[in-house]
């Protein structure tokens, strides 16, 4: 039997589609109705909030992890963009940063982030732009080596114009994957959010330049109406000569 996003086993006789409605307050957007209501309506979002994750991303890097098995014991992981933490509090217990897993490997889980985050015990959290001068040296300095897994769920802060927005985000991702050039591990793994559009063919091909397989993927708690998906680039090799 089919099991749902509140890891529950689902069934379509005898149970009911039982739904939040939120009313339109005086002052209030639709569109912030609508946010709201989908919110309060989201199985996911009720999951993290139960399991203690910080958001219902968290589900996006676990569905990620099951289908590729980045986030192994011993991994040393760098987690871009990493607020409000819900990436991080995966990761920590995935590469068993914290050392719960007897007889396995301790990781290590670096988040950087221009803003300030909340402590996550098993990680280390520093507030650090990512594409200023020196930032790759900094992230090793940090590791005390380099990385296993670059990751990243960044987003460029919406404009409300989705080519300008997918143009962004893809600048974003770029930027992220050159950092990653920088710091990974022979045979590491660079995981990163995209917005579908056109744009990412570009980067598909520098992806493929470094990487021995580079797929595009949308985890189940990927909102269906969201354009986001996810790139994932296995086995790192390196940039070519002429790309450095």
């Amino acid at each position: 039997m089919a099991k749902g996003p509140d890891g529950k086993n689902t069934s379509g006789r005898g149970q009911r589609d039982l739904k939040v409605k939120v009313k339109t307050a005086r002052g209030r957007k639709l569109s912030s109705t609508r946010w709201l209501q989908r919110q309060l309506n989201d199985p996911y979002v009720k999951r993290a909030k139960a399991e203690g994750y910080r958001g219902r991303a968290a589900f996006k890097i676990l569905e990620l992890d099951e289908k590729f098995r980045f986030l192994v014991p011993g991994a040393r992981v760098v987690d871009l963009g990493c607020a409000p933490g819900g990436w991080c509090q995966v990761a920590v217990a995935r590469v068993n940063a914290l050392g719960e897993k007897s007889g396995k490997k301790i990781g290590t889980v670096l988040g950087v982030d221009l803003q300030e985050v909340e402590p996550i015990a098993g990680a280390e959290i520093h507030q650090l732009d990512f594409m200023a001068d020196g930032a790759d040296e900094q992230v090793k300095d940090w590791l005390g080596g380099k990385a296993d897994v670059v990751m990243s769920d960044m987003a460029a802060a919406s404009s409300g114009h989705k080519q300008t927005d997918h143009l962004r985000i893809i600048a974003l991702c770029e930027a992220a994957a050159y950092l990653a050039f920088d710091v990974l591990e022979e045979g590491g793994t660079f995981v990163a959010k995209v917005l579908a559009g056109g744009a990412e063919g570009e980067l598909q091909k520098l992806l493929k330049t470094a990487f021995t397989k580079v797929v595009n993927v949308k985890p189940p708690s990927s909102r269906a109406d969201s354009s986001e998906k996810f790139v994932v680039a296995t086995g790192f090799r390196g940039l070519p000569d002429d790309q450095r």
